[in-house]
């Protein structure tokens, strides 16, 4: 018997003994500090919020429309009276008077109104007119574009920071603070249909951001030059390989606002729609829950979160 049991050691030493057998002598493993790592499942399993449908005629095209898609931004309502009080009338005014120059011209110096041409070549106080009154339509015009620049380019500090990679044609998100991050496709005509949304505009994932909040916009790329842009936002920024670009926006209202990108990139540059979900904080954070990420409060009571932070330059450029 103690030969028997000598051999059994041997063999076990050199990884001869049946598995079963070494199973059944094994002791049961002491429980370790791993043992919560199957809890990042469960937070996976959080069930997502429902995709809210877009309303038509608000944040994407309308073909019974002229003119701007009606403005959910600060800064895109700014941008918007600009150009409808400011920049149109403006426009109008400038061509109607033009055309009644070239009317007059036409008909009172014709040569069977003159068949004698008049000699004269030079008129002061003309040239000074012409001159004066471009120069004080720009000096106009340039005081509420300045203050205009100023506020899209000195943003408030940021509540939440995204990152935006364009690709071959598909766009790639990431929240850096929160640990989601996706691939976002065009979504087949088909299905697009099928769920209400427009043909080539709607995005089998959509980037969801809280309603008031002050979303950072980091853009690059991974290939060639892309642009990021939400017209319902006034927002649009380049994304340039191996650099990285910052803009942002606050949606104040809630809804589905698409865009496009902006840059012909390739063949297939008119398939990279974008998808903006804007929704109640609660909503967000369950979305952000949904996709196995936390919030930028929670994340410090995680031991792995701890472990290995997300990077963010949120500070360095804000």
């Amino acid at each position: 018997m103690k030969t028997l049991l000598k051999l059994f050691a041997i063999a076990a030493a050199f990884g001869m003994a049946p598995a079963a057998a070494l199973a059944a002598v094994a002791p049961a493993p002491a429980a370790t500090g791993n043992a919560a790592a199957p809890a990042a499942p469960a937070a996976a399993s959080v069930p997502a919020p429902p995709r809210a449908a877009p309303v038509a005629g608000v944040g994407q095209p309308s073909p019974d429309r002229i003119g701007l898609q009606p403005q959910v931004s600060e800064i895109g309502e700014q941008a918007a009276w600009f150009h409808d009080i400011i920049l149109m009338p403006l426009i109008v005014a400038i061509s109607l008077f033009v055309l009644a120059l070239l009317l007059w011209v036409m008909f009172r110096y014709r040569r069977g109104a003159n068949p004698a041409p008049s000699r004269n070549t030079h008129n002061t106080t003309l040239e000074i007119v012409w001159t004066l009154v471009p120069v004080l339509i720009l000096v106009a015009i340039a005081v509420p574009s300045i203050r205009l620049l100023a506020h899209q380019y000195n943003p408030p500090p940021a509540d939440l920071t995204v990152k935006v990679t364009g690709n071959q044609w598909y766009w790639s998100y990431e929240y850096p603070d929160m640990g989601v991050n996706f691939d976002a496709n065009i979504m087949p005509d088909d299905q697009a249909v099928a769920r209400g949304e427009p043909r080539q505009l709607a995005a089998d994932e959509r980037l969801v951001v809280p309603v008031g909040a002050v979303v950072k916009i980091l853009t690059t790329s991974n290939d060639v030059i892309h642009s990021w842009g939400v017209p319902a936002f006034w927002v649009k920024m380049d994304a340039v390989p191996g650099r990285i670009n910052e803009t942002w926006f606050r949606a104040d209202r809630t809804g589905v606002y698409y865009g496009v990108c902006y840059e012909l990139c390739g063949a297939r540059h008119g398939y990279m729609p974008i998808a903006v979900e804007v929704v109640e904080p609660a909503q967000f954070r369950q979305w952000i829950a949904s996709r196995g990420g936390h919030m930028p409060g929670a994340a410090a009571a995680t031991p792995a979160a701890a472990a290995a932070p997300a990077t963010t330059n949120q500070s360095a450029t804000r």
